[in-house]
């Protein structure tokens, strides 16, 4: 089940007695957890009604105890455990599990893990509780991800500015929330997220930035690329080497995928290759700037000068020589 189907089964009174979160990505088991803590329960229900475990500091007997009470002057109790991954033993609340009580709420945080699937704790797990197992979201996911959490705030955001986005954080979608609420506090009455206030408030050039960078090489437009490197230069830590090149290999990666497609719609090739629909169309641009043994060529380049950032055949060359030298080699 996914995050927001649980949180939407709550606010509509329904529950049940075990609900148990696990995977790669916080951000999910956190919002849940977060809900279940904050909302479930009213504030003047939560002091007799709530009870938060931590897994390092927690003991099975103690837990299950907690569960097994009936809640007071209210329907029902929340129990939390978070941080589950950390605690001894915490399969011993299999016995709970397979006979929980109605009136419990009880809501687990495993992060970073997964139960093991054959073991009779996760069957029990799987035959009476709710799971939520969470994984990284992939890179073509997160544009339209990105821009319906800000459409959920009531805003709206460009397409570059969403790009802008993403390709600065990548897929570390707790910090997107927080930066996006930053940008909001400043809006004042404007409803749209532009470039201009990711420039200002998250410290994204809407100018220098790999996004842009990536969209020079695409174009062959050696100028702009030499200038947002020299950018890079004078402001190290806008955009380091090593973020670069893994940025500029998965770029050309996913060009290269293009001529492997069978044609179609660009809505289908965008599935093909992994990319956000709107963002196909650079991908088909670049196959047609450097061809099929162009590609290949560059991927070449990219992992040769991958390997010279971190001192393999090098002569002492800077990051920025580095970068301006690929940059001609490539466009060449």
């Amino acid at each position: 089940m996914a995050a927001d189907k649980i949180i939407a089964d709550w606010k509509k009174g329904v529950f049940k007695p075990v609900y148990w979160l696990e995977g790669e990505e916080e951000f999910f088991i956190d919002e849940v957890m977060q809900y279940a803590e904050h909302h479930i329960l009213p504030e003047s229900e939560a002091s007799f009604n709530l009870t938060v475990f931590y897994g390092r500091d927690a003991s099975w007997p103690d837990i299950v105890n907690a569960c097994r009470r009936y809640p007071m002057f209210a329907e029902r109790q929340v129990v939390l455990l978070k941080e589950a991954q950390l605690m001894r033993d915490v399969d011993k609340l299999q016995g709970y599990v397979e006979q929980p009580l109605a009136s419990t709420v009880f809501v687990v945080s495993y992060k970073d893990k997964k139960v093991d699937a054959r073991t009779k704790f996760a069957k029990a797990l799987k035959e009476k509780g709710v799971m939520l197992t969470t994984k990284k979201m992939y890179d073509n996911q997160l544009p339209e991800w990105t821009a319906g959490m800000v459409r959920s705030k009531g805003l709206g955001i460009g397409q570059k500015a969403v790009i802008m986005l993403v390709d600065h954080i990548g897929n570390d979608l707790t910090r997107m929330v927080h930066e996006v609420d930053k940008i909001v506090i400043n809006l004042g009455k404007r409803k749209e997220i532009t470039e201009e206030d990711i420039e200002e408030y998250v410290g994204v050039s809407k100018e220098f930035n790999v996004f842009e960078l990536q969209a020079a090489i695409s174009k062959r437009d050696l100028a702009k690329g030499v200038r947002i490197i020299q950018y890079f230069e004078s402001n190290p830590k806008a955009a380091p080497i090593q973020l670069i090149l893994p940025a500029l290999y998965s770029f050309f990666s996913k060009v290269f995928m293009v001529f492997g497609s069978s044609g179609g719609d660009e809505k289908a090739m965008a599935s093909t290759i992994g990319v956000s629909p709107f963002m196909v169309r650079e991908y088909i641009a670049a196959s047609r700037t450097y061809n099929y043994q162009g590609v290949e060529r560059i991927l070449l380049l990219l992992h040769q000068y991958n390997l010279r950032s971190v001192g393999i055949n090098n002569a002492g060359a800077g990051d920025g020589s580095l970068m301006k030298e690929l940059l001609v080699r490539i466009m060449a």
